[in-house]
């Protein structure tokens, strides 16, 4: 896949949001504000910015888990707990995580010019059309300067993800369909494991796979056709230029040194506790 300007980004800001994903303090933090298990955390904490949504809205918005799987989890999650306490939860373990990984780093004045612009980035988004990053973006911004470059990668994220949901759409790709084709375009992580972790069956699958043969996106060997991949490749360059303007219409220098701060930054969470690769959100190393 090409690396542009757009994409170059994404393996930068994504790890810093993702924290919470991997971190051994979001499930304590998560069962401290009444949210059972890992996958009631993960759904309610995201969509928690949302509202007490429910589940087939977050299946349509987060959509690639199977249905069921986000059923169980919400509405129960809001009979637990609430968005504000989800809210409250992701972001201590968010504050936890990075306090353990980036150690002195926090107090750094560097790292507080860092939030402070990448805020500025992810706040002159447009939100048209785009449900994640718009309530996200609608919170109110930490003090500190961590949990603000955090939630300013949090905001960069799900503007991203609302857009490459756009561009799966556009193109004709359901949710699970979405990850049958990664799949076949060498995902590091096999089909297995990722249908354990959206909630697919083997018979889902084999009905996935069979209508993108139909449709000549697969081949007998489930591998992707010329028109495959074609059209994996039209959606991850919809999604970068849904993306992109952002980061192209910046100062060229300002740009670079906010890359090579993020960089630096995205790298020290590649440790014990932290971000591992390859993983089931299919986050890539930074670039």
């Amino acid at each position: 896949m090409t690396m542009t300007l757009a994409r170059r980004a994404w393996t930068l800001f994504e790890p810093i949001h993702a924290i919470v994903y991997f971190a051994p303090e979001a499930p304590e933090h998560f069962k401290a504000a009444g949210l059972r298990g890992g996958w009631m955390g993960y759904f309610a904490s995201r969509s928690a910015p949302m509202g007490a949504v429910s589940p087939g809205l977050v299946t349509a918005v987060f959509h690639n888990f199977h249905p069921s799987m986000v059923a169980r989890a919400l509405p129960d999650a809001w009979r637990y707990s609430s968005p504000e306490l989800a809210l409250t939860a992701r972001s201590a373990a968010a504050d936890a995580a990075l306090r353990r990984l980036w150690g002195d780093e926090v107090e750094s004045a560097t790292l507080a010019d860092v939030a402070e612009t990448t805020m500025g980035v992810a706040s002159r988004l447009r939100g048209g059309g785009r449900p994640l990053y718009t309530a996200t973006s609608a919170l109110d911004v930490a003090e500190i300067p961590h949990l603000k470059l955090w939630q300013a990668c949090t905001r960069l994220r799900e503007h991203r993800f609302d857009g490459h949901v756009a561009a799966l759409t556009v193109h004709g790709l359901d949710g699970l369909e979405s990850l049958i084709t990664i799949v076949a375009a060498g995902a590091a992580l096999d089909a297995a494991t990722m249908r354990s972790f959206r909630g697919w069956s083997d018979e889902d699958w084999d009905a996935g796979v069979a209508r993108l043969r139909d449709r000549g996106v697969l081949d007998a060997a489930g591998e992707l056709t010329d028109q495959g991949q074609a059209l994996r490749a039209a959606v991850e360059e919809t999604t970068d230029e849904l993306a992109g303007d952002v980061w192209e219409h910046m100062d060229a220098g300002e740009r670079e040194r906010l890359f090579a701060s993020l960089r630096r930054l995205a790298v020290l969470l590649e440790a014990p506790g932290g971000i591992s690769y390859p993983n089931p959100i299919g986050l890539e190393r930074p670039a």
